[in-house]
């Protein structure tokens, strides 16, 4: 399973309730691609700060990123993917949401 949401702030239970509301009316993911600028630790702190992953889950997905290109950061209603996407880019990442397919 690729959720990302598993910290222990308020924010992460409330996308945990959301993702659960979704059910099956859509779901969606937020993808971060890798670009030539920013740093892998940066990338891995990125993760670990915002969705407050732990420090092995972030390296994994960052080194996913650097690898394949992209890594599934998030998944949940749109809304919320939109937020993380906008959030991945306030960091100057570069993200987008994608519908889950079946």
């Amino acid at each position: 399973m690729e959720s990302m949401t598993q910290g222990s702030d308020p924010s992460t239970a409330a996308r945990q309730g959301e993702e659960t509301a979704a059910g099956e009316a859509g779901r969606w993911q937020t993808v971060v691609h890798n670009d030539p600028v920013n740093l892998m630790s940066y990338v891995e702190w990125v993760f670990e700060s915002y969705f407050g992953m732990p420090l092995e889950r972030a390296h994994a997905l960052m080194l996913r990123v650097h690898h394949t290109g992209r890594a599934v950061v998030s998944r949940g209603m749109r809304e919320t993917m939109e937020a993380d996407a906008r959030a991945m880019h306030t960091f100057g990442l570069m993200a987008t949401i994608e519908e889950e397919s079946a």
